[in-house]
């Protein structure tokens, strides 16, 4: 059986917040508000994994309110999500991403985030894609006010 799931995140940019995106730490003037560490992208494959499994979504099993993620390095919840679907019998095919942002270019990051991602999921690179794109000064993102994430995977009974 193929199933695919979607995810999709946002975050407020602020001064003196850190930029994490994929698990990379991104110099940047403005940072991602968040209770973890803020990652948009990994926090949207995570609900695209949970979703595609109907395992339910990102906020059922870390909740922003719950002080023990507070901070946490996101890859912890991507780890959480990929060993639950798999104990609920699917494989990971393909992880698709699309990074929002205006500010700043990641082109030079994309690489590593793909790597960090296929690394926490325990499957190949060629198997994640990772994109980045801005809205052309259009908007919240556009003003450099947030960022946003969409993903989409599929996955596999084992």
């Amino acid at each position: 059986m193929i199933r695919t799931g979607i995810g999709y995140d946002a975050h407020q940019l602020a001064e003196g917040e850190k930029l994490v995106i994929g698990g990379v730490n991104i110099q940047s003037k403005k940072g991602s508000v968040g209770h973890s560490d803020g990652d948009a992208l990994i926090h949207a494959i995570v609900d695209a994994l949970l979703g595609a499994a109907s395992l339910g979504d990102i906020g059922q099993f870390f909740p922003s309110v719950d002080q023990k993620w507070k901070d946490k390095p996101s890859r912890h919840f991507l780890e959480d999500a990929v060993k639950r679907i798999r104990e609920a019998g699917f494989e990971i095919n393909n992880v698709d991403a699309t990074v929002i942002l205006q500010k700043p270019k990641l082109a030079d990051h994309l690489e590593q985030m793909k790597y960090n991602l296929a690394y926490s999921m325990q499957i190949d690179e060629t198997q994640v894609s990772v994109k980045a794109t801005t809205t052309d000064y259009l908007g919240y993102i556009g003003e450099e006010k947030g960022w946003a994430v969409q993903a989409i995977v599929t996955i596999t009974t084992l």
